[in-house]
């Protein structure tokens, strides 16, 4: 396991402490990230839930983010995660918050006046989690969503995710094998059509035009 691009291009990363952790393949990862580039977003602020190893948020960070928070409930792997944002140095710019992904969420949005909203969430939630979809739903009604967010969300083929959860409208899915990545974004408003954060590239779809549904599954 290792960061694919940017600052921290070819750092291998510790991996899971357990079976217990399923962290994403570089496979999926770099899929992932392949797919944030075409839709030309280049996030600031990343939540990284469900965080495992780390890797999809330090890639994010070697990508060019300014921040990253990570959430993971296991204290061994918040351990992993801590050990792998010094071994990339890119420490200074995160915080590791072992609490569950709901706790995280209710007290993140208390403080929410304080501090600004992400424009990239990412989640890799255990496969045969149940709350996969409501955690989902949760998150596209939440304050720390704004307008343009971006949220990834890694999944199994077999679970089945809503075209809009809350204000989320999904952009693109692809499967790669027994792995998915699901992208969504909270649609621009012309309030902060000026103050968005998170960049398009010009030749992306347009907000209206961007809720096609791809898939693709790998042999």
């Amino acid at each position: 396991m290792r960061v694919i691009a940017g600052e921290a291009k070819g750092f291998h990363l510790k991996g899971p402490p357990g079976p217990g952790t399923r962290p994403m393949a570089d496979k999926i990862k770099g899929a992932l990230f392949s797919m944030l580039t075409s839709l030309g977003v280049a996030p600031e602020r990343v939540l990284d839930l469900y965080a495992g190893t780390g890797s999809i948020g330090i890639e994010a960070l070697s990508r060019g983010a300014d921040w990253a928070d990570f959430v993971e409930q296991n204290a061994a792997a918040a351990a992993v995660v801590r050990a792998n944002l010094a071994h990339t140095k890119f420490a200074a710019a995160a915080q590791v918050h072992q609490t569950a992904v709901l706790t995280f969420l209710h007290q993140a949005e208390r403080r929410r006046p304080t501090i600004p909203a992400y424009d990239l969430v990412i989640l890799d939630p255990p496969y045969a989690d149940p709350q996969i979809v409501p955690t989902l739903e949760r998150i596209g009604r939440s304050p720390l969503v704004q307008s343009r967010t971006v949220v990834a969300i890694g999944h199994s083929p077999r679970v089945t995710l809503p075209e809009q959860a809350g204000d989320l409208t999904r952009l693109r899915h692809r499967c790669h094998g027994d792995s998915c990545v699901s992208i969504y974004e909270v649609p621009e408003n012309e309030d902060s059509a000026s103050s968005a954060s998170t960049v398009r590239d010009p030749s992306s779809p347009a907000p209206g035009e961007a809720t096609t549904v791809e898939s693709r599954t790998s042999q």
